[in-house]
C-alpha cells in the first residue's frame, strides 16, 4: 500500500464531508488525516484526505468522488511537488526540575510555549509529521498529559492554485 494525499475541493454545503468520508469507508479504506475548511472562496471548502490505497482502488476512489455533485476538483499532492503540515497542542508535565529541558527541546522544534502552569506547559508545534513525531518522542519522557492534533494540511508548491482554471465547476 502507498499513502496519498488528496486535495479535494468541494461545495461549501451540509452532509459534504459526510458523503466524501463515506465513500472511503465503504471502500474499506482508513482515512489516517483529514482536515477540512473554508478555501480561498466562502463557497468552497478544501478536504485534504491522508489514507493509504494501491493504484488501481486509488484510480476508482477518484472516479467515484468525480461523481459526487457537490465535489469540484480533485488533486493528488506528491509530497515532492506540495508542502505539507500538521499542527500539534501538547501538554506536558513540566515542574520546576525539568522545565528548561522541556524548555531547550521547544528550542530545538521550533516549537512555541503558549500556556504555563506550575507544574505543565503547553507547546504548539507545527511541521511535517516526521517533525511531530520526533518531538512527541523526546517530549514523552517528560510525561504528556494531553495532546490534540490536526490533520495533513497541504498545498502544491509554486504559483498555481487548484481553485483556478477551466475544470473548477461553479458552486451552486
Amino acid at each position: 500500500m502507498t499513502k496519498h494525499t488528496l486535495s479535494v475541493l468541494v461545495e461549501n454545503k451540509p452532509g459534504v464531508l459526510a458523503r466524501v468520508s463515506g465513500l472511503f469507508s465503504r471502500r474499506g479504506f482508513n482515512i489516517t488525516s483529514l482536515a477540512v475548511g473554508e478555501a480561498e472562496h466562502p463557497d468552497v471548502s478544501r478536504i485534504t484526505l491522508v489514507f493509504d490505497a494501491e493504484e488501481s482502488p486509488l484510480e476508482q476512489v477518484t472516479k467515484q468522488l468525480n461523481k459526487l455533485v457537490n465535489v469540484l476538483k480533485i488533486v493528488e499532492l506528491d509530497p515532492s511537488a506540495s508542502v505539507q503540515r500538521e499542527l500539534l497542542l501538547v501538554k506536558v508535565r513540566a515542574d520546576r526540575a525539568v522545565r528548561s529541558q522541556v524548555l531547550e527541546t521547544c528550542g530545538v522544534f521550533r516549537a512555541r510555549v503558549i500556556d504555563v502552569a506550575p507544574d505543565a506547559l503547553t507547546i504548539e508545534a507545527t511541521g511535517d509529521a516526521e517533525k511531530i513525531d520526533a518531538l512527541l518522542r523526546d517530549l514523552e519522557p517528560f510525561g504528556i498529559r494531553e495532546m490534540v492534533q490536526s490533520g495533513v494540511v497541504a498545498l502544491g508548491r509554486g504559483s498555481r492554485s487548484i481553485t483556478s482554471g477551466p475544470t473548477l465547476r461553479a458552486a451552486s
